[in-house]
């Protein structure tokens, strides 16, 4: 039996997890593959897990990290306080039953990818986004004892900034910038989050979860004005990592 492995998500044509894996899988000789699964609703996972009975495990990506957890038997603990998810374990049980468990290596994958570039002005960040990628890079920020605002389009959430409220003097006082929305990603590929650009300093990080393309506008802008970048490919091959040290434990 080959194992099957897969994202589960929508668009998925930027997606290299399939590509990485699939690498990992021909470079270490193991016998599994890795599919794509792009799902216009997320009600369609459940047909798919009765007609793919190889399949042991996914990940999760925009726009489901959230909704998926409607769907899971069990959540790990760090997941459940994040309130996304984007491991699952596929477990078989009796009559064709299967039993999901949710985790987050996102946290992980962000914290290990950011670590080498703070600096000792880089105690405050600004999250632009407020979805399941961006709940973890304010948790990964949290334990490593970074204050943070996120910002969202949506007016009037509870303790969120919305873009009219980022300020020069927002930016000026959040030395850390993270972009945790699909803005700069295709189709969005000439699209930016709408902040004032020229606050950016020398003193900036500004830190882009999108890896394709591999700077992008948002980056591009930050840049322009001295600011240090770096974009979410260390962040995917770490998550991607410790996905698998996850579904190992339980194959």
């Amino acid at each position: 039996m080959t194992k099957e492995y897969a994202l589960v998500g929508h668009p998925l044509d930027h997606s290299m997890s399939q590509e990485y894996f699939t690498t990992k899988f021909e470079t270490e000789g193991i016998s599994a593959r890795y599919i794509n699964l792009d799902l216009v609703d997320l009600k369609q996972l459940r047909r798919i897990l009765l007609r793919r009975p190889h399949l042991v495990g996914f990940n999760v990506t925009s726009p489901y990290k959230v909704a998926i957890l409607d769907s899971l038997s069990n959540i790990e603990q760090e997941a459940e306080y994040i309130g996304a998810v984007n491991t699952v374990v596929v477990l078989k049980r009796p009559f064709f039953r299967k039993k999901l468990l949710g985790f987050n290596t996102d946290v992980e994958g962000f914290s290990e990818s950011i670590k080498p570039l703070l600096k000792k002005q880089h105690t405050r960040a600004l999250i632009l986004g407020t979805g399941g990628a961006a709940r973890a890079v304010n948790r990964a920020f949290r334990k490593m004892g970074i204050d943070t605002d996120m910002v969202s389009r949506q007016k009037g959430l509870l303790g969120v900034l919305g873009y009219d409220d980022v300020t020069p003097e927002v930016i000026a006082s959040h030395k850390i910038v993270v972009n945790a929305t699909p803005l700069g990603m295709h189709p969005f590929v000439q699209i930016s989050p709408p902040i004032p650009y020229e606050a950016i300093t020398t003193e900036h990080l500004c830190y882009d979860l999108i890896y394709s393309p591999e700077e992008t506008l948002f980056l591009s802008h930050c840049k322009d004005h001295g600011a240090t970048i770096k974009n979410g490919a260390d962040m995917l091959v770490i998550q991607a990592e410790e996905s698998w040290k996850i579904w190992q434990k339980y194959s």
